[in-house]
């Protein structure tokens, strides 16, 4: 009897429906992929990728606009007053007069640089804000994991401090009936203590939690779908840490991002090695207004000026050739070198990376693999070891320190299977992300095996585990 009634209290709740907690009505449970729509629709981080990718993906316009054409127009209005000794006279001319330019580069190998530059740094932006909303995904399933962690943490403190209650009562009924010392309730009633505590804390985690959600997506949540235990648990396909990293050379976005930073900084420095060049204008320009605005002389009689309106067109190629401008062309010269290999070895350094948290992720989905199924049986030998120490303090080969600790060993067990879940679940995307393979889809296939009417206080253990606890127990010696 007494090794059921401890079944029942420590591990049995998940299948017997036995909850610590009060049953509340059932209530539609937001599920993972609903969470990532709204991430989707109202993350203000992701809003301002979007309006940051719009302003850069203009600096493409801007360098085509210095290869084509350029026409401007003016008018002018003048009143000229002229004076003169001999003879002394004095005159007051107005005039007005308006002019059209059109001018198109002929040879501007700056300009033509600095475009295919702005053409790299817009694809740099896409895949930016690509990496953006990829880590968005990745964001919305740790915050919304993050929540379910804390809630089966929750469950599993307040499953322990109902079994502190249990021990503390059965201490005080043993001191009342001479049974066993002061000391016995003392040490059952510091461990009750401690437990309830950690229940207040747990309490005030699922709050954080739910409010890293009502951050990410400005929505509020009441609940959220819970993982269902037959989740698989399987190793990264393929298994070899090799091909993950080179899939993530080819597809990791922030990577194919430097490649384009790169790709900007070449064509800058040919950009300003192209300052030194000559350029070739071709130019129009037509002028009309009067001769007191435009200046016309009669040619046929030198030093009278016409007082008729004038109408000037001309056509030409207008050629500059620097020569000699401080030395600013050839510091930016020098600076573009310095861009060019500061954004190389930034490339080289994410390259670098990328590799290393791709190795490093692979190696945590294989060891959470093997963490799951151990953890998993930690909580089978903690649950009978547990009934061991209760059996044995009962005849008295144990004390009440004995029980205890192995109560906190059970429930720290318990603790460690379920992070040991999720950490299986994001070290998986997190490893996809590395790749660069992660899609909406993932949180798609993990939505499989969510549970709409999941409830911690009954599920944050799989159902299978009391019984082969018991089975476990009857092979003791």
């Amino acid at each position: 009897m007494l090794r059921k009634l401890s079944l029942a209290i420590a591990v049995s709740c998940a299948s017997n429906g036995v909850v610590w907690a009060a049953d509340v009505p059932m209530t539609v449970k937001t599920d993972l992929v609903s969470v990532y729509q709204e991430a989707v629709d109202n993350n203000a981080d992701l809003a301002a990728a979007r309006a940051d990718y719009g302003a850069r993906r203009e600096v493409v316009p801007q360098a085509r606009a210095g290869l084509l054409p350029n026409l401007s127009a003016g008018a002018e209005m003048l009143n000229t007053r002229t004076k003169l000794d001999e003879p002394s006279m004095t005159s007051n001319r107005s005039g007005n007069a308006w002019s059209a330019t059109l001018a198109q580069p002929v040879f501007r190998a700056d300009r033509w640089f600095q475009l295919q530059a702005a053409e790299a740094v817009n694809e740099q932006a896409a895949l930016e804000l690509s990496a953006t909303e990829q880590n968005l995904i990745l964001q919305t399933a740790q915050n919304y994991f993050a929540v379910l962690r804390a809630q089966d943490n929750l469950a599993a403190t307040k499953a322990e401090e109902s079994a502190f209650k249990r021990q503390l009562d059965q201490s005080n009924e043993r001191f009342d009936v001479g049974l066993s010392d002061k000391t016995d309730v003392l040490q059952s009633q510091a461990s009750y203590d401690t437990a309830r505590a950690n229940r207040i804390i747990a309490e005030r985690q699922v709050q954080d939690a739910f409010e890293a959600l009502v951050t990410l997506t400005n929505r509020e949540y009441a609940s959220i779908q819970g993982v269902v235990h037959t989740l698989p648990i399987q190793v990264p396909t393929p298994n070899d840490a090799k091909a993950w990293v080179e899939t993530a050379g080819r597809q990791n976005l922030n990577l194919l991002a430097t490649n384009y930073a790169v790709n900007a900084a070449e064509e800058t420095l040919r950009q300003r090695k192209a300052g030194h060049a000559p350029t070739l204008d071709a130019v129009a320009k037509y002028q009309k207004g009067d001769n007191d605005s435009l200046g016309f002389t009669n040619p046929s009689q030198l030093g009278v000026r016409y007082s008729g309106d004038v109408e000037q067109t001309s056509i030409g190629l207008q050629l500059n050739i620097p020569i000699y401008s401080g030395g600013l062309t050839s510091s930016q010269v020098r600076e573009a070198y310095q861009r060019l290999s500061q954004s190389e070895q930034q490339r080289e350094s994410l390259r670098r990376q990328v590799v290393e948290n791709t190795r490093n992720l692979h190696r945590a989905v294989n060891t959470d693999v093997e963490q799951v199924q151990a953890r998993k049986q930690s909580i089978i030998s903690n649950q009978s070891a547990l009934e061991a120490t209760e059996i044995g303090y009962q005849v008295g080969t144990r004390n009440i320190v004995d029980v205890l600790d192995a109560q906190r060993q059970l429930y720290t067990s318990v603790r460690d299977y379920n992070n040991s879940r999720y950490d299986y679940i994001l070290d998986n995307l997190s490893l996809k992300q590395a790749a660069g393979t992660l899609s909406p889809q993932d949180l798609q296939d993990l939505g499989r095996y969510l549970k709409p009417d999941y409830n911690p206080d009954k599920d944050f253990l799989p159902p299978d585990l009391a019984a082969a606890a018991a089975k476990n127990f009857e092979r003791r010696p």
